[in-house]
């Protein structure tokens, strides 16, 4: 049974750091394409970030430049580290994972979300 369980989330001010971690289970982690994903209230879900089985990643452009997504596969863990956070960045964020392109937008598995808000 694949599990993602997400953590890190909470409230902070404009301009601060938080870093978000997606602990999986259940799967063999190395070959899995990881990603970020956000939904902020009363919007879609959207990608943040998503890293491939290789390293290789790709960015929203509104958080281009203050993201940053890696994956230690020794720890089965993605992160998602986020600086000069802005209220609109206010959202639950879901780890997602996929046997296959980190260029796809479908993706296999999702973690139950971890909130995070930003207050200006």
């Amino acid at each position: 049974q694949v599990q993602l369980v997400e953590s890190g989330g909470g409230l902070v001010q404009a301009g601060d750091s938080l870093r978000l971690s997606c602990a999986a289970s259940g799967l063999t982690f190395g070959v899995y394409a990881m990603a970020w994903y956000r939904q902020a209230l009363g919007k879609e879900r959207e990608l943040v970030a998503a890293i491939s089985s290789g390293g290789s990643t790709r960015y929203a452009d509104a958080v281009k430049g203050r993201f940053t997504i890696s994956r230690d596969n020794a720890k089965n863990t993605v992160l998602l580290q986020m600086n000069s956070l802005k209220p609109e960045d206010t959202a639950v964020y879901y780890c997602a994972a996929k046997r296959g392109s980190y260029l796809s937008v479908n993706w296999d598995y999702w973690g139950q979300g971890t909130q995070v808000t930003v207050s200006s």
